[in-house]
């Protein structure tokens, strides 16, 4: 039996019921027909649950953030940790986990981005879809966010997006549409903000003509807690599921509606169906570790443990964090040696209290962490001596209280590190950003480390001793003034709670850092796209860069960059050449790249073959290039293997905004291989014909001389 089949038993009221949460976390029941409710939780790097009145947040594997697992490019990893989720969402009794989160990264600043992949929708629609697979192959369902374009907190709640529709559709959107095409996801959450002045809770384009009608989707859309300001024209534009619970108030004006002629009942029915279908898709039931009555300093015990997969779960979280490691900078400090008599100096209070996750509703409590220090501590013995450097907030590692004011303790922190460091061999400091600087609803103002890690960073680069520096942040920081004074740095990003034995292993060799960027490092915030005005302001916020977000942007103003995307080093050396293009059929365009890879150096290791495709012919402006491709290859010494990617027609093509379709314009595209967007080895070029299932391209002389207005509201593009 399914529940769906039930829907013409339901009354009209009972039908409302559904489109309303039951409080904070569970959809509603239907008692008189045996329909259980679903309950969800947050994600998506570990589970948040709460248990009693007090709210106390049940313990669970904190993975790295969805920024940091994305620095892998390991789809097959990837999806291995989602499914890890997935079993600890079982064990918990939670039905539907609220991730993965794909929103770009428009501008470094925001600060969600710990939660967010990539910059390029390509990498982070991949990423996000082997998420979904991951998850919902354990029977939990996964719930894509946050539909669409939010790409700031900064007046999240109210903000207008204004951007044309080519803007939306080749970036914002094109992520959550390969997951939705690929992966189906059980559940896509609408976001808080507004898009050409209409709330996407509330929003036929998005939620209907696009989601539905165009991509096919078939699951469920919940809203954004507390995004819904008009119930009747939520459900009228396709959202199914108001959460939280209104305690009924939205419910009643649903009835009334119908009642009074404003809203079909066929639109209910559909939304109320929905509900249902995830209901008989996750068939609800309680998890062994439900009512544990957990309260705060508990732990699990070795039974819940088990229950959990606690053990095999932390391995894993280890195993990602090291894979996600990402070196930017090395004069061959590194690896460390094990065996020498060096004495090492560790400096910084994210040494012992390490920056694991982000904070907000992702914040999860971890079932146990492993410190740089204790790690480091247990390699070196005591070759190592450490200082705390700066200040750090007393923490559980999910909460961080603010420090005040200090200057007077700063300078003393940093005077015992400096005079610890001066008389070390090599000195490892560990810095970041403060859980306030990486977290849901608040921006960053800057992208500098704290004042006094800055400056301390600045007298430690001055010695004459080797610096590696080890950046623990959810985003990109700015790295003057000390950047040029070290020997070496290392990206942890927010790896969970395996990053100190992961540390430890690829500090002193034992594993190779196979981490590479998903974001662009800038020189300076004023460098970065959208400055200075790209938060907007009296609610509307225009995003005047179009199609030139992170590398675009930076490759089309040939801006100078500190790091660029997909870039990271290996502790051996690869060689890519022998690069063939083919077309496979011009007409569909289907394009194979093969290039080989040679591990050239003395060690395994791991690289990230990248493929870009650009059109310099183009009727429209485009970038330069855009990432289309990418294979992530582990090779022992003189190993070699060839790397295959194959393009379709999709790649090559562009949104013409006459039409709002992807358009393939023939002529001639460049086809360029290599290991980061400004790194790149071997090119070649390929000549495609126009797309014969589109008419022909209008060109510029053909156009109306009078302005074209384009905008999305609530129905969709308005061009005239």
């Amino acid at each position: 039996m399914f529940f769906t089949d039930l829907l013409p038993q339901l009354s009209l009221a009972e039908k409302a019921s559904l489109l309303s949460g039951d409080g904070d976390w569970w959809t509603q029941a239907v008692p008189r027909l045996a329909v259980p409710a679903v309950e969800l939780g947050d994600g998506p790097h570990g589970l948040r649950t709460e248990t009693g009145e007090d709210m106390v947040w049940l313990p669970s594997t904190c993975f790295p953030t969805l920024s940091a697992l994305a620095a892998t490019w390991d789809r097959d990893l990837v999806r291995e940790v989602a499914a890890a989720i997935g079993a600890e969402a079982r064990a918990m009794g939670v039905h539907l986990v609220l991730g993965p989160g794909v929103n770009l990264k428009r501008t470094p600043l925001c600060g969600r981005n710990f939660e967010y992949p990539s910059e390029d929708p390509w990498l982070t629609g991949r990423l996000a879809a082997a998420y979904v697979d991951g998850l919902q192959g354990t029977g939990v369902g996964a719930c894509v966010k946050h539909f669409a374009a939010n790409n700031q907190e900064t007046e999240r709640t109210r903000v207008s997006v204004e951007a044309d529709e080519r803007t939306l559709r080749e970036l914002y959107l094109a992520a959550f549409e390969h997951v939705v095409r690929e992966a189906e996801p059980w559940a896509l959450m609408c976001s808080y903000n507004r898009v050409g002045g209409t709330y996407a809770s509330a929003h036929p384009w998005l939620l209907t003509t696009v989601l539905r009608d165009e991509w096919g989707y078939q699951g469920l859309v919940v809203s954004d807690w507390d995004a819904v300001h008009d119930k009747v024209a939520s459900v009228r534009a396709g959202l199914d599921l108001e959460m939280p619970g209104t305690g009924g108030r939205t419910d009643a004006e649903v009835v009334d509606a119908v009642r009074r002629g404003e809203l079909d009942e066929a639109d209910v029915d559909r939304a109320a169906r929905r509900v249902l279908h995830l209901v008989d898709r996750t068939r609800p039931a309680p998890g062994p570790l439900r009512g544990l009555g957990h309260r705060p300093g508990d732990t699990l015990t070795p039974a819940q443990e088990e229950l959990l997969g606690a053990a095999a779960h932390h391995e894993l979280a280890r195993r990602a964090a090291t894979a996600s490691l990402t070196l930017v900078r090395n004069t061959g400090v590194l690896p460390l040696d094990p065996a020498s008599p060096a004495r090492i100096a560790l400096v910084g209070g994210y040494a012992r209290v390490p920056r694991i996750q982000g904070g907000g509703s992702a914040g999860v409590r971890p079932t146990r962490v492993d410190t740089p220090l204790d790690a480091l501590s247990a390699a070196l013995g005591d070759r190592l001596v450490t200082a705390e450097g700066y200040r750090v907030g007393a923490t559980d590692y999910y909460q961080e209280r603010p420090l005040p004011t200090d200057p007077d303790a700063d300078e003393a922190l940093a005077d015992e590190a400096v005079a610890l460091a001066a008389g070390s061999d090599i000195v490892v400091a560990v810095v970041g950003l403060p859980l306030a600087a990486d977290s849901e609803a608040v921006d960053r103002t800057d992208l500098a480390l704290p004042p006094a890690q800055v400056d301390l960073l600045r007298r430690l680069a001055a010695l004459d001793v080797p610096l590696v520096v080890v950046v623990q942040s959810g985003s990109a920081v700015t790295m003057d003034p000390w950047h040029d004074g070290t020997a070496a740095v290392l990206l942890t990003g927010l790896a969970g709670q395996g990053v100190g034995q992961a540390l430890a292993d690829v500090l002193l060799g034992r594993a190779d850092p196979g981490g590479r960027l998903t974001e662009t490092y800038p020189l300076q915030l004023a460098d970065s796209p959208g400055m200075p005005t790209v938060t907007g302001e009296r609610g509307h916020v225009v995003y005047g860069e179009g199609v030139l977000i992170g590398y675009r942007w930076y490759d089309a103003l040939d801006r100078p960059i500190r790091y660029p995307f997909g870039h990271g080093l290996s502790y051996t050396t690869f060689a890519l050449d022998d690069l063939h293009v083919e077309v496979l059929d011009a007409a569909a365009g289907r394009v194979r790249c093969t290039v080989q890879v040679t591990n050239t150096g003395a060690r395994r290791g791991t690289q990230v073959v990248q493929v870009y495709v650009g059109d310099p012919e183009s009727a429209v402006h485009r970038p330069v290039r855009e990432l289309k491709g990418a294979v992530k290859v582990a090779l022992d010494p003189g190993e070699r293997t060839r790397a295959v990617v194959e393009l379709t027609g999709r790649d090559f093509a562009y949104v013409d905004a006459t039409s709002g379709a992807w358009r393939r314009e023939g002529g001639r595209f460049v086809v360029e291989v290599g290991v980061s967007s400004r790194d790149l080895v071997a090119r070649a070029e390929v000549e495609l014909p126009d797309d014969p299932a589109l008419p022909p391209v209008v060109r510029d002389e053909d156009l109306p001389t009078d302005p074209v207005a384009w905008a999305v509201g609530g129905d969709g593009p308005v061009r005239g």
